[in-house]
């Protein structure tokens, strides 16, 4: 990967748990991964309506989380 700028999509269900969510490893069960990423990129999250967010990062920090999720 370069070193652009990666968007993750999260949408959210009503009970608040995440339905969706993108760049997820395959290992990683979807709120586990958005509790992950909360914990270490909170900063780059940004809130939108109707249930989603999304959070900004660098392909590296991507690369980054992905490897500490093993």
């Amino acid at each position: 990967m370069g070193g652009g700028s990666v968007l993750i999509h999260v949408r959210f269900r009503p009970d608040g748990t995440v339905w969706e969510i993108s760049a997820c490893p395959p290992d990683v069960s979807k709120d586990a991964w958005f509790k992950k990423l909360c914990a270490r990129a909170s900063d780059r999250f940004q809130a939108r309506a109707g249930g989603r967010g999304m959070f900004r990062l660098t392909a590296e920090q991507l690369d980054a989380l992905k490897a500490q999720s093993h």
